[in-house]
């Protein structure tokens, strides 16, 4: 087993949360099994860097557990005459049983604010565990919240293709029930460039074996990731995996490379040469023209996607999504800029945005302060996407 088991090693510390979650999991209660990445290596990931991996013990996480079904209890009977939770109630709750597990009730608040459907297990590949074990949180959390909709994960494709497709069978039958894999690509080229440790045949492997256990499939596509020199392979090579996959969500995430990560420092040597928008949204029409046979939604829900209105099912929508793309490329230039500029600032989330006059001149007047120009955009968004990451 990779990482360090810390079953016999430490006292159990207070409910725990880990740094990240997908965008679709942002009203979901945070459950972290294991710490970090096993992996980490990859050149553009920033996340988990000089940080160790380890997997908790089961019996802290179904502690964890345990403390926000108490919490969640005593908020459901606050809230049963007027369907609010008043700070008099906050207060009693923090010293509930003598204890003050702040984290804790912090998460349970936060997942009732948002209807309490959904759970995440955290971090980047829960499912690296034994699957008896797994099975036993799984288990305990349709135990404690028999309403829940949905529990989903992280995993790793070299991870889900080990695992025995009976065992998956049990976890989905468990009520795991949403996996989230990070593809990035479907270029073996591109694959082994930025070190993702995995390849294209085991990315379809590993995606088929989630779908055949009955669990529904969100796989990352990170636009940009081969560069100029591979943008055509990563496009295409990308689209014909998914292809064979047919998971139920492709979810865009472009490539941003802040400046500490292994990519950067690639980047400022010239070994590898960013795409600007302009090229990213060419690379973004052959992707889109190159999925076929599925029925995938498509979802660009992250603020790094120069198009958040990108969204659709396949085949119905694919003519749509692909028309969205190639309306920015005929742009002028200045109309190109203010649109890169809108985008990233908040303002616009499509190209029809740019029709309200105020967000218009907002974004208007920062590009002339900043001095940013048709000619200089690409550096500028390039800055500002840093800090989305």
């Amino acid at each position: 087993m990779t990482g360090k088991d810390c079953r016999q090693t430490a006292a159990y510390q207070g409910f725990e949360q880990g740094p990240i979650r997908p965008p679709s999991e942002a009203g979901s209660l945070l459950i972290r099994i294991t710490r970090n990445c096993p992996w980490n290596r990859c050149t553009f990931c920033p996340v988990y860097k000089d940080r160790e991996f380890s997997l908790r013990p089961v019996a802290h996480v179904l502690e964890d557990i345990d403390r926000v079904t108490r919490y969640i209890a005593e908020i459901r009977r606050s809230a049963a005459g007027s369907a609010k939770v008043y700070p008099d109630d906050i207060t009693r709750l923090r010293t509930m049983d003598g204890q003050t597990d702040h984290t804790a009730l912090n998460a349970a608040l936060h997942w009732a604010a948002n209807g309490m459907r959904s759970i995440f297990l955290q971090d980047a590949n829960s499912l690296i565990i034994k699957p008896e074990r797994l099975l036993t949180i799984v288990r305990h959390l349709k135990g404690c919240f028999p309403w829940i909709e949905r529990i989903t994960s992280y995993a790793r494709s070299h991870t889900v293709a080990r695992i025995r497709d009976d065992h998956l069978r049990l976890l989905a039958e468990a009520g795991l029930s949403r996996i989230h894999i990070g593809m990035e690509s479907g270029s073996d080229k591109v694959l082994a460039r930025v070190h993702k440790g995995v390849d294209k045949k085991t990315h379809i492997l590993a995606g088929q074996k989630i779908k055949r256990a009955g669990m529904e499939l969100s796989e990352y596509i990170m636009p940009g990731l081969g560069g100029r020199e591979l943008s055509l392979d990563h496009a295409r090579e990308s689209a014909d995996a998914l292809n064979q996959i047919n998971p139920d969500f492709i979810r865009l995430r472009s490539l941003a490379i802040p400046d500490q990560v292994e990519l950067y420092q690639q980047y400022q040597r010239g070994e590898f040469q960013k795409l600007g928008d302009v090229e990213t949204a060419r690379e973004l029409v052959v992707f889109l023209e190159s999925l076929d046979g599925i029925t995938s939604t498509l979802a660009s829900d992250h603020i790094l996607n120069l198009f958040e209105d990108v969204q659709g099912t396949y085949p119905r929508d694919k003519e749509k999504m692909v028309a969205i793309v190639k309306g920015f490329l005929v742009m002028e230039p200045e109309e190109r800029m203010i649109y890169q500029v809108g985008r990233r600032m908040g303002l616009f989330r499509g190209t029809s945005d740019m029709a309200d006059a105020v967000k218009r001149r907002h974004v208007e007047t920062a590009c002339v302060r900043a001095g940013i120009s048709p000619d200089t955009v690409d550096g500028a968004i390039d800055e500002m996407m840093k800090r989305f990451v």
